[in-house]
Formats: structure tokens, sequence, C-alpha cells
């Protein structure tokens, strides 16, 4: 069993074979990118809980949609974090006791739970950050996780993979393209990985959004779509939205 509750954005919690994972928490205060609120800023409008007995943190990426400041400060330093080079060097300078930065093909082992980190997304000219395959060694299940739709062909050698998350939904800005990779990407992964499920991720939560940022960004697609995609190509994949503090248990086969 999986269990995954989604805490709007990026993230996760996640619950394999006996560890409690955070993914990208950002849990408390407002999401602002180097303190341009008029740039973008997002508040939650009915925050989830900070979950308890909390076995690791992971973050993929060093900015604060993924390390998120304000949320890293409440969270307890004691908690062992792994995370890209950049986001370990967020957890480091926030004081964090246990700190493993991962760089790409590099595993970590947490109990019967395995966390190997994959190239996910380009962040600027020459930087790419973190996606990460979750391996239950016990149970043999296991989870791929990349929060903004760009996935690597190294991705084709650890099929099958049980469950994903990943966008669904296409984010645009004009002139610029998708900043956030949802149909085709996923799709694509899909066809590579065949899993039992894909999660929404990135696009959704009980969140509102402001700044210039958000009044010029376009969305494409629906959960629905993606869906109907699917059964387009012979896949029996089964996506889902997840909603704001849902619990979701998977029972895989």
């Amino acid at each position: 069993m999986i269990n995954l509750t989604y805490l709007d954005s990026n993230s996760w919690l996640i619950e394999i074979d006996g560890k409690r994972i955070l993914l990208d928490p950002w849990l408390v205060g407002k999401l602002v990118f180097s303190n341009q609120a008029w740039l973008f800023e997002g508040t939650k409008n009915h925050p989830q809980p900070i979950p308890k007995n909390i076995d690791l943190i992971l973050l993929s990426q060093g900015l604060e949609d993924h390390a998120h400041p304000p949320t890293l400060k409440q969270l307890d330093r004691n908690i062992p974090v792994v995370a890209s080079p950049n986001g370990a060097k967020v957890a480091r300078e926030l004081g964090y006791a246990s700190v493993t930065a991962l760089e790409h093909k590099a595993s970590f082992r947490l109990g019967q739970v395995e966390i190997q980190a994959v190239p996910g997304s380009p962040i600027g000219p020459t930087l790419i950050e973190n996606g990460y395959i979750i391996k239950g060694l016990a149970s043999g299940k296991n989870i791929y996780y990349e929060p903004h739709g760009y996935h690597s062909d190294l991705l084709k050698q650890a099929a099958p993979i049980d469950v994903i998350i990943t966008p669904i939904i296409n984010l645009k800005l004009p002139l610029v393209g998708a900043v956030i990779k949802g149909q085709e990407s996923a799709l694509q992964v899909c066809q590579w990985l065949n899993p039992q499920v894909i999660l929404s991720t990135a696009a959704g939560g009980d969140i509102d959004f402001q700044g210039l940022i958000t009044s010029i960004l376009k969305a494409e697609g629906t959960v629905e779509e993606f869906n109907r995609l699917l059964q387009q190509h012979n896949l029996t994949t089964k996506a889902i939205e997840p909603q704001s503090g849902e619990k979701i248990e998977l029972s895989l086969v």
C-alpha cells in the first residue's frame, strides 16, 4: 500500500514501506520568488497542518516553490534532508543537521526505501535539477516524481514504474512557451513507464495566485482530457487529480 497526501502546489506526504517522506513542502506563509511579490505571490486559502512523525524531507530543487524557506524554518532541523545540490544548499543554510545532496543517478537508503535521483527540470541555461524514483524495497512498489514535466531518457531503464507524480496540465507564458510541461510530456512518460496511476501536481491545490506572471500564464488541458488521451493510446494508466489535503490510498497490483 502506498498512501499519498496532496498538500497543494508541489507538496506531498508520501507513505511507503513504513516511511513518511515530506516532498517539496510549502506549508506556511506565502510563496514569493526573490522577494518579488509584484511578479508572483501564492497564498494558501486553507493551509494544511504540518504532518507529524516525518522520517525524511525530500527536495527536488532549490527554488522557493520546492525548498520553501519559511516552511523549512518551521520543521524540525533534526529531520534528515535529501535534496538536489541546490536544495541541499538551502537546507544547510537553514541549519539542518543531516543533509545529503544527490547528484543524478546517485541513491540514498532510508530503511526499506531507496531514493534515486534522476535528471529533472532545467533551471537556467546550465542547471538541471532532480527528479526522483522512490522504491519500496519490501513491497516492490515504486514512485517517480518530476514537478515540471521534464523526463529523462534514463527513465526507460527503470520501467515499469507503479505511480507517477508529474504535471498533466500545461502552463505557458507568452514568448517563453511551456514553464510546466503537461499533456504530451506526461503521455510520453506513461508510454515509457506504463504506470498503474499518474497523479497531477504543480498546477493544483487550494491556492490563490497574484502578480504579473499569473495574469499572463495560460493553462491548457484537464485531467479528464488526459484520461481520454491515455485510452486513445491503449494505456491502462489511470490519471487522478488530487484534492487539497486528500489522502489517496493506492492498492497496487
